[in-house]
């Protein structure tokens, strides 16, 4: 098992808070043993460890469970040090505890930015990244940061462990370390977890931690709101917020037409334009980008296209975003032409070309089958030394495989490490691992499944679902079951359908007693003391 601890539900006391539009539950500092006075770690206080591997039905009612999902969107290369604890950690063999495991790393001091590496590491796994920190910060050279606190937070936000960031939050408060920023995180994890109360409710309550709410504060607010696809709640917010006196700027109509724009609801995004009008405000490039970008996705490229003449009309200079925007949706619909004149026009405005202008034409190469043209095109970025990166690779990949031509997206996936910063994410074994499922080819996702559990890297609940699916899909349940629990033993929390459909096939072959068994360790992970 990834990691397991104990955690005493009474040393947490909610207090129940007024707020508007309702109560705010916050966890508060009134812990009553008078040992806590002492430098002993808060984290450690609420944990005991347990043995990696202990079966879940033996402490169904004591244990915390938990790991996160990330797309790993950011491109980065850890330190050595870094790599071998996540190694270490992606590895832990049975009935091992992560402090004996870490203890035996060779790993002498921990410095700021080895804990920072090491969660984003983690960020896959928030029970693994809890434990780590709870070890880290015993460990010489040791130091409490807002940035290390933030990546737990969100790690652990990402499988709701609600309760257990309220705890860290207290810690932070009786630090100093606390921030917006570190707000902003929770409010993204509860609006994407669908609990869109507790968002609101955490925007209202940042004043009991003596925190100012001011008007680019509920920008942010709405901004996360409508990232995580709550935009129509973001909206409902905006509206009470002028009812109480609050002045939308142009920003804050900016929101909330990248958020009706990013649902393609071209009525709402005509009706926030035409108030964002009567207010006074006129498009910026911002909004004009967010328009087209809407315009794009609905395969309105001319309309997209129109935008751009009309922002020249009025004196209004496209932004890099701009062509970029352009060059991705002419170059979806097979437009390439017309993409590589917005790219030399992009080259020719005076910006500086970025690596997401250059992903866009290699994406455009791709959409219409010009391969040899995108990997001509990556020497180009090379020269210019914009990139390539993961994700340039990424999109070649994904083309390729819906292209038809899967063994020449695993070589150049095998290939990718040869070039600087171009290593495999969990993002891109992602897209090998669901190719090789999709096939039907099990023994090569098993293969890339490894390697990618031998570069440290963690799955995801999406990975896993495709092993769970593809073997159950071939009547290989002992291996479907085996990828099951290896998920549940990370702490991530299967979808509804995933364990439904497995349950039924576990059934109709007479495993009955296989299924409950499951049943019983999902229902464990729910009655974890820490689960929001």
């Amino acid at each position: 098992m990834a990691s397991s601890r104990i955690f005493s539900r009474n040393l947490i006391t909610r207090t129940k808070l007024k707020s508007s539009p309702s109560q705010f539950l916050i966890p508060m500092n009134s812990f009553k043993n008078p040992k806590l006075s002492s430098p002993i770690s808060l984290i450690n206080l609420y944990l005991r460890p347990l043995h990696l591997g202990t079966p879940i039905s033996q402490f169904c009612y004591t244990s915390i469970h938990g790991s996160c999902i990330n797309t790993a969107e950011n491109d980065y290369s850890p330190t050595n040090e870094a790599e071998i604890i996540c190694k270490l950690l992606s590895k832990l063999p049975k009935y091992s505890s992560i402090d004996s495991v870490l203890d035996s790393s060779g790993v002498k001091e921990i410095t700021p930015m080895l804990v920072l590496e090491v969660l984003k590491q983690l960020s896959n796994s928030g029970i693994l990244a809890l434990g780590f920190f709870s070890w880290a910060e015993k460990q010489k050279g040791f130091e409490y940061t807002t940035e290390s606190y933030n990546a737990l937070i969100d790690s652990l936000g990402k499988i709701k462990q609600f309760k257990m960031i309220w705890v860290l939050i207290d810690s932070m408060k009786s630090k100093g370390l606390l921030t917006k920023y570190t707000f902003n995180l929770i409010i993204r994890r509860y609006a994407r977890a669908k609990r869109v109360e507790d968002a609101i409710n955490t925007f209202e309550g940042m004043k009991q931690y003596g925190i100012k709410i001011d008007s680019s504060d509920l920008n942010k607010f709405l901004d996360t709101m409508c990232k995580s696809r709550q935009v129509k709640h973001a909206h409902k917010m905006f509206d009470e917020m002028k009812n109480r006196g609050f002045k939308p700027d142009q920003k804050s109509y900016t929101i909330l037409l990248e958020g009706y724009g990013q649902q393609q609801n071209l009525v709402k995004v005509n009706e926030v334009y035409s108030e964002m009008k009567d207010e006074g405000f006129e498009l910026d490039v911002v909004a004009y980008g967010i328009i087209m970008n809407a315009f794009c996705k609905v395969g309105k490229i001319d309309r997209a296209v129109e935008m751009f003449s009309e922002m020249d009309e009025k004196g209004v200079k496209p932004s890099p975003h701009i062509f970029c925007i352009l060059i991705n949706g002419l170059g979806s619909y097979k437009r390439l032409g017309e993409a590589l004149k917005y790219f030399e026009m992009s080259k020719a405005s005076g910006f500086v070309t970025e690596s997401p202008t250059y992903n866009a034409v290699v994406g455009s190469y791709c959409w219409s089958l010009r391969f040899d043209d995108a990997f001509r095109f990556i020497d180009e970025m090379r020269r210019f030394r914009v990139g390539p990166s993961s994700r340039t690779y990424d999109i070649i990949l994904n083309h390729l495989i819906k292209a038809g031509r899967g063994e020449e997206a695993y070589s150049v996936f095998q290939k990718m490490g040869n070039d600087q910063g171009c290593d495999p994410t969990v993002s891109t074994f992602e897209i090998i691992i669901r190719m090789f499922c999709s096939k039907g080819e099990l023994n090569m996702a098993v293969r890339v499944w490894d390697e990618m559990k031998a570069k440290g890297i963690i799955p995801g609940m999406h990975m896993f679902a495709s092993m769970i699916n593809s073997f159950q899909h071939v009547n290989k349940l002992e291996d479907a079951c085996k990828y099951f629990e290896e998920m549940i033993d990370l702490g991530i929390r299967p979808p509804g359908l995933v364990f439904s459909s497995l349950k039924e096939a576990l059934i109709d072959n007479g495993k009955k007693e296989t299924a409950q068994i499951l049943r019983r360790k999902i229902d464990a992970m729910k009655l974890a003391p820490i689960a929001g």
